[in-house]
């Protein structure tokens, strides 16, 4: 299979990057699974269902979430009718949503799509390791699923490491999200599972994490906030990460996407 995921979509500018590139990239690359990580797409804060509609319609074969999940309150209620929208699976019991979803693909191939938010730095969650044990035997990889892929949302490297680590064998893919700086780190690991610690973000580089520059400033030289983050504006890049993997569903090939805006542009020399 060929797997593209698209990291955090942040604002307009990401947006824009990711319905202009993903429809000439699934037809270019022969895809036969997207997974886009929505959850800073409305305004750099949550997401709308117009707006996962709009991915679906780009050709995004799944949507994920993280801790901004539900702070588009209109979230809380048309999560329940997209059934592809995938928020953490770690949220407290009786959430709204789901999260691990079995899809069927544009190409016909079965993908189970997990999402799941790490402990350290983060709001008190339930234990990630045992909720993707939960998820993953559900599902096994080459048995009920051709490709299980597993959208880390967490702050810290040597906690995604260990997610990765733990994760090994049992996943096609790993990847990290959060933190919107791509990292150099994409490998396959020993037992076959793809994995990079931050896949990027898709939205404006000319700014703080994708926001507009000058209010992150203020607060790390003042103290003092002025007003409220907005999403920076200026070229968009499109971050994200491409795997092959075997029949089996494990990888046999990872290498980072980087299309458009200040990033040096990369893409897979194997598609």
């Amino acid at each position: 299979m060929r797997i593209l995921f698209l990291g955090d979509v942040v604002g307009r500018v990401g947006r824009q990057v990711v319905l202009d590139e993903l429809p000439r990239l699934r037809a270019q690359w022969a895809l036969d699974c997207v997974v886009v990580n929505g959850e800073n797409a409305a305004g750099g804060f949550g997401i709308t269902e117009a707006i996962y509609e709009e991915f679906l319609a780009a050709g995004a074969d799944a949507v994920t979430l993280g801790n901004h999940a539900f702070d588009q309150r209109e979230a809380l209620v048309f999560i329940e009718r997209a059934p592809r929208l995938v928020r953490p699976t770690n949220y407290p019991a009786g959430t709204p949503g789901r999260g691990a979803a079995l899809v069927e693909t544009q190409s016909g191939a079965r993908v189970l799509v997990v999402n799941v938010m790490g402990r350290t730095f983060m709001d008190p969650m339930d234990d990630p390791f045992a909720a993707i044990d939960r998820e993953l035997d559900a599902a096994p990889l080459g048995l009920v699923c051709d490709a299980a892929i597993v959208d880390f949302h967490a702050e810290t490297t040597s906690e995604k490491q260990a997610f990765g680590h733990w994760c090994d064998g049992r996943a096609s893919l790993v990847i990290g999200t959060h933190t919107h700086v791509p990292t150099a780190d994409h490998r396959v690991l020993p037992g076959g599972t793809a994995y990079m610690t931050d896949v990027g973000m898709c939205g404006a580089y000319d700014g703080v994490i994708g926001m507009d520059k000058e209010e992150p400033l203020r607060r790390f030289t003042r103290k003092i906030g002025s007003s409220r983050f907005e999403p920076a504006t200026g070229p968009g890049t499109l971050s994200g990460l491409a795997v092959e993997t075997d029949a089996n569903g494990r990888a046999l090939k990872v290498a980072p996407v980087r299309l458009g805006g200040l990033l040096e542009p990369v893409a897979p020399s194997f598609w």
